[in-house]
């Protein structure tokens, strides 16, 4: 584990995921504060900033993407991995050794990311409101992290090559990532979208602060934990959106779909994503157990 920790780490993507990372986190609420300063407005107090950041979905992607691609793969095609199986443990501890890594690398820059959010949210828009919340946020980002780690180590054992697996990962993740709204639009928010790696349809909960926008697909399990122990027991509104020209003018309308519990998204998107942790992993297991070396 340690081997993969120091691989990790030392890699220059993964520092330029992390420096770029930073950038974005900054700018979030350094650009509110250079434009108080040159329209000479006070920042308006925002309580909840901590508690409504989240990881971006591609941001997720990339994570773990730099993580995973060639976490097995790589061993193969530099043939490091013929050393590191004649050390007196098995092919399944080296593999749990690489995904505990993976775990403590995601835990710690997340957690980093996390703690300087607040931090900025704190000197910039005030005292926060309940960051007690704030770990259940992070919680549900290395969930929704871990369903790509989990496929891109699947498709790196079975293809043993960096450049396929990462190829596969990411024309499943472009692919979804145009799919899922355009499904949402031509066909409405069907619960379907719920149950596959994505933002999932998106609906609108109604709260006492106000209404929020909720994603209820598995990129999206922090801000729904923390949504779900705000309002254990508020509903998500489902609208479908229909176009059509009138006149010569496009004409959108939105009507009731269906509505589900807060409670429901939000248990179903972790039991999902648990399952797709599980399978992938189980078979870049499998895949790397039974894997033919060549000297």
């Amino acid at each position: 584990m340690r081997y993969e920790l120091l691989w990790n780490i030392r890699k220059k993507k993964f520092i330029g995921v992390i420096i770029i990372a930073f950038v974005f986190a900054t700018l979030s609420w350094a650009l509110p504060v250079v434009l108080s300063a040159t329209t000479d407005q006070t920042i308006t107090a925002n309580p909840d900033y901590a508690i409504t950041f989240t990881i971006p979905v591609f941001g997720i992607f990339l994570f773990a993407l730099i993580i995973a691609m060639n976490s097995i793969s790589s061993e193969f095609e530099s043939g490091t991995i013929v050393p590191l199986l004649t050390k007196p443990v098995s092919r399944t501890m080296v593999f749990l050794g690489k995904l505990l890594a993976s775990f403590i690398i995601i835990l710690i820059t997340y957690t980093i990311l996390f703690t300087y959010t607040i931090v900025a949210g704190i000197f910039v828009y005030g005292p926060q409101n309940n960051l007690h919340l704030v770990p259940l946020g992070l919680l549900g980002n290395i969930l929704s992290t871990f369903i790509w780690i989990a496929i891109i180590l699947a498709a790196g054992a079975l293809s043993k090559s960096t450049i396929i697996s990462a190829l596969i990962a990411l024309g499943v993740f472009i692919g979804l990532l145009l799919a899922v709204p355009i499904v949402s639009v031509f066909a409405g928010p069907s619960p379907a979208l719920n149950y596959i790696p994505s933002s999932g349809a998106s609906g609108t909960m109604i709260t006492t602060q106000g209404p929020i926008n909720v994603g209820a697909g598995t990129d999206n399990i922090g801000i729904n934990l923390i949504n779900y122990a705000l309002y254990p027991t508020a509903n998500v509104d489902f609208n479908r959106t229909s176009i059509q020209i009138q006149g010569g003018q496009p004409n959108i309308t939105q009507t009731f779909a269906y509505s589900e519990p807060i409670s429901v998204i939000t248990s179903r998107s972790v039991a999902t994503t648990a399952t797709y942790v599980i399978v992938f992993l189980i078979i870049a297991w499998l895949a790397f157990k039974r894997a033919q070396v060549l000297e």
